[in-house]
């Protein structure tokens, strides 16, 4: 399958809209909700549930054949990708801890997987309205408009953004990184959200980001996010980027890529 005679417009148009639908929910939802953990700190909500079951119905009304992978196990979504499969990979509420704490940092992040390769991501941010969507080949923007990483080179310059685990102690390698990188940049934020980070990184907001711990869902849509809007996205251990890695490190440009890996891994 050529992806260059794809026709992205319906998936993408769908998928905002379903991406926009979700975020209402969560609003919707917002303070009325029974808080229940995954695990340590890994927390869910009413709202994740109800998030993802209106993703699932309006992307399998849209596309019966497609199948879609989330974060949360819902009966009848289907994980399995592969060679001409069409896999929605869903995260219906990024930044859950947040989202219980009234802190307004999260977001709804929907990717479209085709042969393996993401085509199509969106991140909706509900609070504040805006919309980050990228496709394959055809730029990123934000709210409809195009949008490009930052040109910062020096890390003095930067400032960045890190995703911790649940769970993390002061052994991590996300916290040992957090200490390599804190002392040579403007600024280190942990914003709650791997989604945002990833948006934020691409519409120039942040210089770099990277988590060492992701699931596809955290990550898919910014991944490409970034790539469109001119950035680079490795695993933090330098080799190409796969979506089922679990880590990563996006930067605004290879130069600052190769200083922060670096710098990152430095003893």
């Amino acid at each position: 399958m050529k992806m260059e005679k794809l026709d992205f417009s319906e998936y993408l148009g769908v998928g905002e809209e379903t991406a926009r639908a979700a975020g209402q929910i969560l609003l919707d939802y917002a303070g009325n909700f029974h808080v229940h953990e995954k695990g340590r700190a890994d927390l869910v909500t009413e709202a994740d549930f109800a998030s993802q079951e209106k993703v699932k119905s309006m992307l399998l009304h849209a596309f019966p054949n497609h199948r879609i992978l989330g974060e949360e196990n819902i009966p009848g979504t289907d994980a399995a990708g592969g060679e001409g499969i069409y896999r929605w990979i869903v995260d219906p509420l990024d930044g859950t801890t947040n989202y219980v704490h009234s802190f307004p940092n999260f977001a709804v992040s929907l990717a479209l997987e085709i042969d393996l390769k993401i085509c199509v991501g969106i991140i909706f941010q509900p609070v504040t309205g805006e919309c980050f969507t990228a496709v394959r080949g055809r730029g990123a923007f934000l709210n409809g408009k195009p949008i490009r990483t930052s040109s910062v080179t020096d890390v003095e310059k930067s400032l960045v953004a890190v995703g911790f685990p649940p769970g993390a102690n002061h052994e991590s390698p996300d916290v040992r990184a957090f200490g390599n990188v804190l002392p040579f940049t403007h600024a280190v934020r942990r914003t709650g959200s791997t989604a945002m980070n990833l948006a934020f990184t691409a519409c120039g907001r942040l210089e770099a980001c990277w988590n060492f711990g992701t699931k596809p869902w955290d990550a898919a849509a910014g991944v490409l996010l970034v790539q469109e809007a001119g950035g680079s996205v490795r695993g933090i251990d330098g080799k190409p980027f796969n979506v089922d890695n679990g880590h990563f490190l996006a930067s605004g440009n290879e130069t600052l890529q190769s200083k922060f890996q670096k710098l990152i891994h430095q003893k």
